[in-house]
């Protein structure tokens, strides 16, 4: 189990929450494995199946503490509320924000600017430890190209400008992308982002990957009471959760983009596990998608220092952080939403 920021984790899928007094009590296997009082929680998410005792459930509605339930690979199941309260105050405050020309542009500048900034990080990284394996000074401008335009998105004026500064940005990560494939390179190139349907096998890995990591933000942000369809960059549309596309941006190309490459620098996938159609379109057969799945859910569970917290959090958890982060600010408890910057 972790707190963070007054919300209790509960990671284990075996475990049973009761109430014991004014304490939630962790049980797993019928023993006690952890307990913490409610007056010091506001949140409660159970990655898990085995359930939650009446009476836990009664003192949390009571006491206005959500509990969330999630299934072991983080797909969001239900939300147990009491009466309604401070998710409608936050939720109308997502609504007006959203209308807000200002505030709709400094959240989507953050958000853009943690994709650049960890774009940029993963050049750096590149150029640091595989120097004798990539065209270094290619790798190293597109890293200065992409410095210049976190210098850009912070003065950008207008949602159109910072659209283009953060298109203009992709293009320049993008370019070089493929000196980060190291091994395999006759099945694993990439000359470009393409999708629906992708047209090579790194395109294909990315477009799947990129819809794990879009399904974990949205329940990310169901279990803090944000409605994943009001985006600020991403305009509304039926059935797209823009929220969700807009915190993905932070997150793509340090939690998604490492990981792909880590499947193929590592050999941990072959391009026998793809089918090409023939309009060209590249399918993962199903096996892969299932070793993928597997593998996703190992590095989600790897610890990492949250640059904001400073405290170890497992990636898995770095979502729902930010979650967090940003209906604080919502409600007013931040002065900014303080987007992820790893390095």
């Amino acid at each position: 189990m972790k707190k963070l920021l007054n919300t209790l984790y509960i990671m284990s899928e075996n475990s049973y929450l009761s109430l014991d007094g004014e304490n939630v009590v962790i049980i797993d296997d019928k023993e006690e494995v952890g307990r913490l009082p409610l007056h010091n929680l506001e949140g409660i998410v159970s990655f898990g199946y085995r359930g939650t005792s009446p009476a836990l459930m009664g003192a949390c509605a009571e006491r206005n503490i959500s509990l969330c339930y999630l299934n072991p690979q983080g797909k969001f199941l239900a939300r147990v509320t009491g009466k309604v309260r401070g998710n409608v105050i936050l939720r109308k405050q997502q609504c007006l924000s959203s209308q807000n020309e200002k505030i709709s542009l400094e959240i989507a500048k953050n958000c853009i600017l943690g994709k650049v900034h960890n774009s940029r990080w993963v050049l750096e990284r590149a150029i640091r430890d595989h120097s004798m394996q990539i065209d270094t000074e290619k790798v190293k401008n597109a890293s200065d190209q992409l410095k210049l335009y976190i210098g850009l998105i912070r003065n950008a004026e207008s949602m159109d400008s910072l659209r283009g500064y953060e298109g203009k940005a992709a293009n320049e990560y993008f370019g070089v992308f493929d000196q980060l494939i190291l091994q395999q390179k006759k099945d694993f190139y990439f000359s470009g982002r393409n999708k629906r349907p992708p047209m090579d096998r790194v395109n294909a890995l990315l477009s799947f990957t990129y819809t794990l990591l879009t399904n974990t933000i949205t329940s990310a942000l169901e279990t803090v009471g944000l409605d994943p369809y009001i985006g600020y960059l991403h305009t509304d549309r039926p059935g797209r959760v823009s929220l969700s596309l807009d915190m993905i941006e932070e997150l793509r190309s340090v939690l998604a983009d490492r990981f792909v490459l880590s499947l193929i620098n590592k050999r941990m996938i072959s391009g026998r596990d793809f089918t090409v159609k023939e309009n060209g379109a590249v399918l993962m057969s199903d096996d892969l998608r299932k070793r993928v799945l597997v593998e996703w859910q190992n590095r989600k569970k790897e610890v990492i220092t949250h640059p904001y917290l400073n405290e170890k959090v497992e990636w898995g958890i770095v979502p729902f952080v930010q979650a967090m982060l940003l209906a604080r600010y919502l409600r007013g408890d931040l002065d900014e939403y303080p987007v992820f910057l790893w390095k």
